[in-house]
């Protein structure tokens, strides 16, 4: 009913209903958060842990809804089968649009534990958004500067000692952790200013990724290598609400995360290099794979 509206319509109707889910949720999101930092029992904290993801995975299900509503997307997801919801992953993506979330959300959704990123410690402080992430247990990172190093030598080792404390929560609860490692979205300037050997990428970088498994490497299990390929061309937040994108292709391929990707990134030398050719092979790949979907060859 809704699709059938003009585009300007459906985009602010969406819009408008993106806006509210996400204030009532948030509200009672932020207030549960108190209460774990008021009453910081195990079992508490538990349960309340359990109540905060039915409201985040609701937050999730009323945005998909959203999307059928007001848009007609034909998706085209491959590999989805070999997924579960009770399983560690580490989940690496190319990155073209803010909508690539918006869509791994739609799609991941209660097939694999919640998609959780590693964020700054500053971003605690962003109006509302920053309790809700802290009281969903995304893991806040410190990272200190070469410079900070070379003045206080003894904070070497700090940030990922601090952040392995942070994330032994998720020892005995699945978690899916999220890095886009390109580290922004694709353009074709910033492609062209990279000169790098590929045609539809940025250069990965290796530095979050070495971070990420050097502080969980014992408790993730596999990698997902995700696949996002819009085929008409890469749209923009306004044009998928307002019902403008017509296909997505998702693929998804589980790697196991083998003792070769994992190591000190702080006390080996060669560790992050092998992360770096890895995941430079990884990304060419991917490159070819996106080609591939675009001409429909598989």
């Amino acid at each position: 009913m809704f699709n059938s509206l003009p585009p300007l319509i459906r985009g602010i109707l969406s819009f408008l209903l993106y806006t509210l889910n996400t204030i009532f949720l948030t509200v009672p999101l932020i207030l549960l958060s108190f209460l774990k930092f008021i009453i910081p029992v195990h079992f508490f904290i538990v349960f309340l842990d359990r109540i905060l993801i039915l409201i985040a995975t609701l937050w999730i299900n009323i945005n998909s809804l959203n999307s059928r509503l007001f848009c007609t997307i034909e998706w085209d997801i491959r590999g989805l089968e070999h997924l579960k919801q009770k399983e560690w992953y580490l989940v690496l993506s190319n990155h073209q649009s803010w909508v690539d979330i918006l869509a791994l959300q739609t799609i991941l959704n209660q097939k694999i534990p919640m998609l959780k990123f590693f964020l700054k410690k500053e971003l605690i402080f962003v109006p509302f958004l920053g309790l809700a992430w802290w009281a969903l247990d995304f893991p806040f990172m410190r990272r200190y500067s070469k410079k900070e190093l070379l003045q206080k030598p003894h904070l070497k080792g700090k940030d990922l000692e601090i952040t392995k404390k942070a994330c032994e929560k998720f020892k005995h609860t699945p978690v899916s952790i999220m890095n886009f490692v390109e580290g922004t979205r694709f353009t074709q300037a910033k492609k062209d200013k990279q000169n790098n050997p590929f045609s539809h990428l940025l250069n990965p970088k290796a530095g979050g990724i070495s971070f990420v498994l050097g502080a969980m490497g014992e408790y993730l299990h596999n990698i997902i290598d995700v696949t996002i390929v819009y085929p008409e061309k890469i749209p923009t937040f306004w044009e998928f609400i307002s019902g403008r994108v017509k296909k997505i292709i998702i693929d998804f391929e589980v790697i196991p995360l083998t003792e070769f990707l994992k190591g000190d990134p702080l006390n080996d030398a060669d560790y992050k290099k092998r992360i770096f050719f890895w995941l430079n092979d990884l990304w060419l790949k991917k490159d070819k794979k996106i080609s591939r979907l675009k001409a429909g060859r598989i």
